[in-house]
């Protein structure tokens, strides 16, 4: 019997915020930086998650871009946590209103693709191996504003050139259907899938799924992680909670769907994921009602509810599991998982 994986955990600064949504202004004051690296080790996290722009600001010249990257590793490595993903906030300039990669714009798609490549050399700096894209305007308004297959293209030829710029990274691209943009060119983990293997290294193409990603495309984040382990592309998971088809919330792991939340953990769990050192990141927010003093709670709770429900996972009888199976017992089936979760026992 192979030894059960002991998972690490990881979150990204942003996800300790000041409550601000799109209909509302701010409602807690902004926790100081450094502050918030140092919460990591105190809530039992392991690593950290960074954007370019969380490490430096993105238009910095180099030599300040090493001193700024410097400092930030050094409080790193004192707190003695190490950088699980990077990725290039490229959806929030000026320049990337009408997407980066495929931009209407020459100017701007170049940009992106320079942008893109500076956040390839962060990734060396702080000594991470997974770049994460996150596709957010790479999508479209209307369908007449571009050519959806040259931007297909275009969005291939940017993965590709940033695999070749660092050949020590491998890319995760993280889909998203909609939100920032009506329609997302990659909206599905089948769709990023396909693109990683046209790349110029398909070995270092993988995937990031997010739990209300894969919500938000009508799809059962469990079964898109299913299918991403069959290929072994999952290499990393945003672990959050979803109220429907909505904007995306990022609710705490497990708050909506406690059974939705059992089936990844143990899809997660039952194939191996993190014995190769991928780790369970979170994205997740806070309610806007929540204190200051409160607001890591979301965090602490979300680690909570997965170790939880780990322990249900594996102490569900799987030897009964397989005869209920191999007896097509489903609804008996459904029921034992039921009990589990609901702490009935024998």
């Amino acid at each position: 019997m192979s030894t059960p994986t002991k998972y690490r955990f990881t979150f990204g600064p942003w996800n300790i915020s000041q409550g601000a949504d799109p209909f509302g202004p701010t409602v807690r004051k902004e926790m100081e930086y450094a502050r918030k690296l140092k919460t990591y080790k105190e809530l039992g996290f392991d690593g950290v998650q960074f954007h370019d722009d969380d490490i430096v600001p993105a238009d910095l010249d180099w030599q300040a871009t090493l001193k700024g990257t410097a400092e930030v590793k050094k409080i790193l490595d004192g707190e003695g946590l190490f950088v699980e993903i990077i990725a290039p906030r490229l959806w929030e300039d000026p320049r990337t209103i009408d997407g980066g990669f495929t931009s209407n714009d020459p100017k701007e798609r170049q940009y992106a693709i320079d942008r893109a490549k500076r956040c390839a050399d962060l990734a060396d700096e702080v000594g991470c191996k997974n770049y994460v894209l996150w596709l957010a305007r790479e999508g479209t308004y209307i369908r007449e504003a571009k050519c959806a297959k040259t931007a297909v293209a275009r969005i291939v030829d940017a993965w590709s050139a940033i695999l070749e710029h660092n050949k020590s990274i491998r890319i995760l691209g993280e889909a998203k259907p909609n939100e920032p943009t009506d329609s997302a060119f990659i909206p599905t983990v089948g769709h990023m899938m396909a693109i990683g293997y046209k790349t110029a290294d398909p070995a270092r193409s993988g995937v990031l799924i997010e739990s209300a990603h894969s919500l938000l495309a009508g799809l059962d984040p469990s079964e898109d992680m299913a299918f991403a382990l069959y290929h072994g592309k999952l290499w990393s998971v945003h672990l959050n909670d979803q109220n429907g088809l909505k904007y995306d919330q990022d609710k705490t792991f497990g708050s909506v769907d406690l059974r939705r939340a059992f089936n990844q953990v143990w899809v997660l769990d039952k194939n191996g994921f993190g014995q190769d050192g991928e780790c369970v990141g979170l994205d997740v927010k806070a309610m806007r009602t929540t204190t200051f003093e409160d607001s890591l709670k979301h965090l602490s709770n979300s680690k909570t509810l997965f170790l939880r429900i780990l322990d249900i996972v594996r102490a569900v009888d799987e030897k009964k599991v397989e005869e209920l199976r191999a007896a097509k017992k489903y609804e008996e089936l459904e029921m034992l998982i039921m009990d589990m979760l609901m702490g009935k026992k024998g």
